[in-house]
């Protein structure tokens, strides 16, 4: 949620990122933005980069991340790197005292979330995984509306997703599963975040298929998921990547970042992709991250993840880009959503909160250990054939 703390109250927490790829490129026009943080450091490979950094945030840029981390200034790191980097990187930073909030998803395997999170807890730091679409304003609101009572309990939620993910260019661990590559880890790690902060309780069951539909891009291109929560609360959970089908055709041609589509350039993804080498590919990858192209301006609607229903004892709810619509007996009513300054300032609020005031968001390292063990269950489910057990403490749903 976002502070109620006003803004005369507010010191920025002072963060230091690491890694400016594509993910902080997508990032950067909140953070400039933001009440609650203020990007002070950076630590990242490429001259280029730190340039950008340099420049933008008006801020001091290290080549190493030891150099970061030894900046007595930063409280907080934002770990933007690659998925394989996560858990060292994470547990280097609570080790020298600094919160961590580390892009979805956790970590690729288990073993290193739970490494992650012991680490933080040793050093008493936080541990916040986002920007992620749990942290969308209308899924917040959403996540309010139910906790209201007012629609009585959650029964289903349905929500899918189909995008050109997997045709964008990718550089070579992007297309492997084991380190993270496919759509599972970089993208259910978004949307079963989401269904797990609405049905509001563990999850019991996961169901799955997967989708490895094309020789030249071997991994999970797709991706079915039928995910049960103790509650009684089942979630249906579709991902596609396969670059045909448009899922924002639905939302009013709003993109995923929050920015408006041009509904002409079906094919766009798929075409360029055709024409290049993967020499070509990796290079065309590099012009998409921080510093390489120009920054983008702040978004005019929420960032989404597709088309989402929720179905409830009183009411259908449907999340969208602008407005929560409420589908009762005998009426409809839309409730807006305003964008409050971006839409990634709730994670940044979070972060805020948690560090000036030590109050946790949901999304925090424990919570996330619960959407990594679906990703993993899935792969699982679709590999055995049969639905997969889980069995999490209510701390970790």
């Amino acid at each position: 949620m976002i502070s109620r703390l006003t803004s005369k109250t507010i010191d920025p927490v002072r963060v230091g990122v690491v890694g400016l790829g594509r993910g902080f490129a997508l990032t950067a026009p909140s953070a400039l933005e933001s009440q609650f943080v203020k990007f002070v450091a950076a630590a990242a490979p490429r001259d280029e980069s730190r340039k950008a950094f340099q420049s933008i945030f008006q801020g001091q840029a290290y080549a190493s991340y030891d150099q970061l981390l030894s900046d007595s200034s930063i409280e907080a790191v934002h770990v933007a790197t690659p998925h394989q980097f996560h858990a060292e990187m994470a547990v280097a930073a609570a080790e020298a005292g600094k919160h961590v909030l580390v892009e979805k998803p956790i970590a690729i395997s288990l073993t290193d979330a739970k490494r992650m999170v012991a680490a933080c807890e040793a050093n008493q730091v936080t541990l916040i995984v986002g920007p992620a679409h749990s942290f969308d304003g209308p899924v917040l609101a959403a996540r309010q509306l139910i906790d209201s009572g007012q629609f009585g309990r959650i029964l289903a939620i349905n929500t899918f997703n189909y995008t050109d993910f997997m045709y964008r260019p990718r550089r070579d661990e992007e297309l492997r599963t084991a380190d993270g590559g496919g759509v599972l880890f970089s993208q259910g790690a978004h949307q079963f975040d989401i269904v797990r902060l609405l049905a509001g309780g563990p999850v019991s069951e996961v169901y799955a298929s997967i989708g490895r539909w094309d020789k030249d891009r071997d991994t999970e291109i797709s991706y079915q998921a039928m995910i049960k929560f103790t509650n009684g609360a089942v979630a249906q959970c579709t991902y596609s990547g396969f670059g045909r089908f448009d899922s924002d055709e639905l939302l009013d041609w709003v993109g995923e970042t929050g920015y408006d589509k041009d509904q002409n350039d079906y094919g766009k993804s798929r075409r360029a992709l055709a024409e290049l080498t993967r020499d070509e590919e990796v290079s065309a990858k590099r012009g998409r991250t921080f510093g390489a192209s120009e920054l983008l301006g702040i978004a005019p609607n929420h960032e989404h993840f597709g088309p989402l229903i929720i179905q409830c004892e009183y009411a259908d709810i449907k999340v969208g880009p602008r407005e929560i619509s409420v589908y009762k007996n005998f009426e409809k009513e839309v409730i807006a959503v305003p964008l409050v300054t971006s839409p990634r300032e709730p994670v940044f609020g979070a972060l805020y909160d948690a560090v000036r005031s030590g109050t946790q968001p949901i999304q925090s390292g424990h919570w996330c250990l619960g959407t990594l063990e679906v990703c993993h269950a899935v792969i699982e489910s679709a590999t055995q054939g049969r639905p997969v057990q889980l069995n999490r403490s209510p701390e970790n749903f």
